[in-house]
This record gives structure tokens, sequence and C-alpha cells, in this order.
């Protein structure tokens, strides 16, 4: 619960901020770069995360790391971050600033899981399917899951559509053993 809380109000006020000052997407390149960093660098996660490290020494760190290469807006929103203690949410303020900025862009997110790795014909047709319903451009990431048997799930913002194997077969089982009672 905390999480996201947290998470959408400094994603809200960072989008704010961004879009108030021209760079909606500067910001989340940024962002998405400063996430990278720390999900791939582990000494990286360690200073900015340790809880012995003061504030003034992380920020320090921050600025020393990126000097002129993040826009004001993004180093003021990590000082901000680390201030208060919240950089931990980094990743899903992230997500959530995705959220805000794809409205803005008519952008909906979409994720396909199927039983087998689509081609790339697959997944271009399936695109197209959700951009027609939709009525959106699409951002599409497409997951493997094996015991889905066949078919494919598509999660479109809170809409599941479930055309998998396994979900008619659990719906042939739940109506088999309605009659047989």
């Amino acid at each position: 619960m905390l999480k996201g809380a947290v998470s959408s109000r400094y994603a809200e006020a960072l989008y704010n901020v961004a879009v108030h000052n021209h760079k909606l997407d500067e910001v989340e390149q940024e962002l998405n770069f400063i996430v990278g960093m720390v999900e791939s660098l582990s000494d990286f996660k360690k200073i900015l995360y340790h809880p012995i490290i003061t504030v003034q020494e992380k920020k320090v760190f921050l600025e020393n790391i990126f000097k002129d290469n993040i826009s004001s807006v993004t180093k003021n929103f990590l000082f901000l971050l680390v201030d208060h203690h919240r950089q931990f949410f980094l990743k899903d303020i992230l997500k959530v600033y995705k959220e805000y900025a794809n409205k803005i862009r008519e952008i909906t997110q979409a994720q396909v899981f199927s039983a087998v790795e689509l081609n790339t014909e697959e997944k271009v047709r399936i695109e197209q399917i959700i951009q027609r319903f939709t009525g959106k451009k699409v951002e599409t990431t497409f997951n493997v899951d094996p015991s889905l048997i066949g078919g494919v799930i598509l999660r479109i913002g809170n809409k599941i559509i479930d055309g998998s194997v396994r979900a008619k077969l659990d719906n042939l089982k739940e109506h088999l053993t309605r009659q047989a009672v």
C-alpha cells in the first residue's frame, strides 16, 4: 500500500514539473538511465541505499556521477528522493511516471503472455489488433508462460483478455463438475 501511494505521489509531482518545463521525454529517458544503473551496478545501488551513508554524502555522490549529464529537473528530483529517504521507490516511480506520460501521448501499455515465443509476424499482428481495439498507439511487452499450454493472454491497462488453452480447459472442467453434481 505504501509503495503505491508513495510512487504515485512522487511520480505525479515529477510529471507536473516535467510538463511545466517541457521535459517530459527527457526526464523519462534520464530516469530510465538512472534506474538501469541502479539495477545493473551493485556498488551504485549499495551507496544509494546504504543506511549509514548520509543524505549529504549521497547527494555529493549523485552530483559527481551525473554532473551535467542529466537535467536539473531530474537531478533535483533525485535529491528530493534522497532527502526524504524515498530513493528505494525510484523504479516504481518511473513506472507510474510512464503511465502519466503515456496518457498524454495517447499510448497504452499492453502485455502479451503466450505459451511459446511468438515470431515477429505474430507480434506485429497482435499489436495491430490491440491498436484497433484501443484506438491508441501501443507499447507491448511479450512474455512466455508455458503453463498456458497454448493461446495468449492480453493485459491492456486493467483489462484482461484470456484466450489461453489453460483457461478454456479450466472452464470446461468447471462446466463438467457442475453437471456431474
